[in-house]
Order: structure tokens, then sequence, then C-alpha cells
């Protein structure tokens, strides 16, 4: 796993389980998005070869939003509008445009860094809500490896493309993560 270098917020678990409706919405909304971020990239040239790799990702994203659905309703939360994420936008407002080359890599890269965020967040929901939300708790459990490996499968595809450039970025981006990660934002979302 990534060895990120900041912490998220002390505070992070108890805004989740005092917004636990809400942060599901969002939780919903990331599923969705990620469904369609993993879609996006096949249009990448150096990544024409990882279309079924890709669909695979984008299918899994969408059962998991479709869980997210289901565990919304079963808890009587309605499904609403997404939240923007300030440390998600400041990632993704990185990415380098105009050279196919380099704005692939910094692409696979941010969403390297957003499903290991969700792996490592999803690892302290399923620790954390065991005792007050133990179904809640196994299922963010069951999402941990699933978040892990799409985390690899992105951070592999960039180094396939060019392994001492992706390194410089994940380098610079892991930089930025921990400029964005501890700013309080106050809403209640997942990142």
């Amino acid at each position: 796993m990534l060895l990120f270098r900041q912490s998220f917020p002390n505070g992070w678990v108890d805004k989740v389980r005092a917004n636990l409706g809400p942060v599901l919405v969002d939780h919903a909304h990331l599923e969705r998005k990620a469904a369609t971020t993993a879609i996006t990239l096949e249009r990448y040239r150096p990544l024409f070869a990882k279309v079924h790799e890709l669909n695979a990702i984008a299918i899994e994203e969408l059962q998991h939003f479709e869980l997210v659905l289901r565990l919304l309703k079963s808890r009587g939360v309605p499904f609403g509008q997404p939240i923007r994420s300030p440390w998600i936008s400041g990632l993704m407002s990185a990415i380098r445009s105009g050279n196919n080359h380099q704005q692939v890599i910094d692409h696979l890269v941010c969403c390297a860094l957003i499903e290991g965020r969700s792996c490592e967040k999803f690892q302290v929901l399923a620790r954390e809500l065991a005792k007050d939300e133990p179904d809640l708790a196994r299922f963010y459990a069951g999402l941990v490896e699933s978040e892990g490996n799409h985390y690899a499968a992105y951070l592999i595809m960039a180094r396939h493309i060019d392994e001492p450039e992706t390194e410089r970025r994940l380098d610079w981006f892991l930089d930025l993560d921990a400029q964005l990660i501890p700013r309080e934002h106050g809403l209640p979302i997942l990142h």
C-alpha cells in the first residue's frame, strides 16, 4: 500500500459517525464516479491495450454503486446530490494537460491515490464501526481488497507507460496529497 505522507484528520471518524446518511450518499456518488473514470481512461492511446481491465474495474465500481444504493434504501436514506470533494478536486486539477503521455500518467496516479485513500479509510471504518454499526463495518471490510486492487492496477498501468515518470509524479502527488488531506472542510463526505 502507498506510504501516505500525511494522515487524514483525527476527527474524521467522528464526523462520519455523526453524518452516516450523507456520507453514504457521498460514497454512492464516489463509486459511480469511479466507474465513469475507469471508462474515461480508455480514451488514452497508451491504455488501449488495457480496455478489458478498465472495463472490469468500471463494472466492479458499478456493482459497488449498486451495493451502496441498496444500503441507502435499507436505511431509508434518499439518494441525493453529490458534494464536491476539495481533496479530489485538488488532485484532479493538478493533472497536466496537452501531452497525452503526461496526462495519462497523472490521471492514473490520481486514480491510484483516490483508491488508496479509500482502501485506507474503509479499513478504519471497518474497525471503528464494528461495535456500533456491525453490518456497516462488515460492508466496508468487504470493499477493502477491491480498493487496494484498483490502486495497484492504476499504478501498474502508469508504470508500464513510463516508470521513471510515474515515480516522479507519484512523489509529486504524494506531496500534494499531504498538503490537501489535512485541510478541514466540514463536509459530510468520505474524502
